[in-house]
């Protein structure tokens, strides 16, 4: 997104956590992902363009007991973004912000109405910009993440099938570096507020073709360093095919559409001019299944995207999931 100090600095936003899907069989972690919901996460980061809150088959509740998972995200943001079009480099000191998300967690149900998720990411970033002598430097920084701790309530039908989930991202991130701006640091530096809410269900009597859609919301509720992160608001439905079968492996192909709006941040080291966006994502995938273990993978495509200012984006994002039921 770009800064409107002595130099404009270009800075995108990512939608901490895990992403989340519905799953088939076992009880699985929770976007959204970021991780979700999260994405995606996914994780505590004040910039990025992937959406890691929702979407992600392999970690909505389906029963009683534990599940464990890891999961990475990679993303690229190397095109500069104004408004709904390609903007030039030229207009932005920041040139690329390039990250990699690290993140285990788990999810335990203790029956089919209660569970308790937790979420801890770690980032490696690396940051390229031109000072303020007109040469191009570049920062590299690794550090935990903003930890997520969440309830789930399923209890609104026998099969789980609608849920809500509700809790809090904790300012533990790294938010304080000294060569990224607050939009760029690793951690936010804010404790903020989660909430948000799911529905699965099969769209054929087989049960051959099933649907999801999902919901989450965050907003911040205590602030540091004097910087306010836009409240977010992500949303996808998505859509998978159950009936491939490889002896006892489960393959399921995956198709979802990702809305994602953020607010425009705030604060005296805010930058609400050149920040706060609207998108639309596309996300094919596929999950594999064989026993307790469940693999999860999507690319996330923008197709269009509205951005305040002058923002990095990335032309698309990666991730990867593996888990383990118990």
């Amino acid at each position: 997104m770009l800064d409107n100090g002595a130099r404009l600095r270009a800075r995108a936003h990512t939608n901490d956590t895990l992403q989340k899907l519905p799953s088939s069989s076992i009880a699985a972690a929770f976007f959204l992902g970021a991780v979700a919901l999260l994405p995606v996460k996914a994780l505590a980061c004040a910039c990025g363009c992937a959406v890691f809150d929702v979407g992600t088959s392999s970690l909505l509740p389906a029963g009683p007991g534990g599940t464990m998972f890891a999961e990475y995200d990679f993303l690229d943001q190397n095109k500069n973004w104004s408004g709904t079009s390609r903007a030039p480099a030229a207009n932005n000191d920041d040139k690329e912000i390039r990250s990699d998300f690290l993140l285990v967690g788990g999810q335990y149900m203790f029956n089919a109405s209660w569970g308790v998720m937790a979420e801890v990411p770690f980032t490696n970033r690396t940051f390229k910009t031109t000072d303020e002598d007109g040469n191009l430097a570049s920062f590299e920084h690794g550090a935990l993440g903003d930890i997520r701790l969440m309830g789930v309530y399923s209890g609104f039908s026998d099969d789980m099938s609608s849920g809500v989930v509700f809790g809090v991202k904790l300012a533990t991130g790294d938010s304080t570096y000294a060569n990224f701006d607050p939009d760029t640091e690793i951690g936010s530096g804010s404790t903020d507020v989660l909430l948000g809410g799911y529905h699965t269900g099969a769209l054929t009597a087989d049960q051959s073709f099933s649907y999801f859609a999902q919901a989450l919301w965050q907003h911040e509720i205590s602030l540091e360093n004097r910087y306010r992160p836009g409240a977010e608001l992500n949303a996808a439905v998505g859509l998978s095919y159950n009936n491939f079968m490889a002896g006892d492996v489960h393959i399921a192909p995956i198709f979802q559409m990702i809305v994602s709006n953020r607010g425009r941040d705030g604060g005296l080291s805010g930058d609400p001019d050149n920040t706060g966006y609207t998108r639309l994502i596309v996300s094919p995938g596929f999950e594999i299944d064989r026993g307790n273990w469940k693999i999860y993978a999507d690319v996330e495509v923008p197709v269009y995207q509205d951005m305040n200012g002058n923002q990095l984006v990335a032309p698309a994002a990666v991730k990867f999931i593996l888990s383990r039921s118990m």
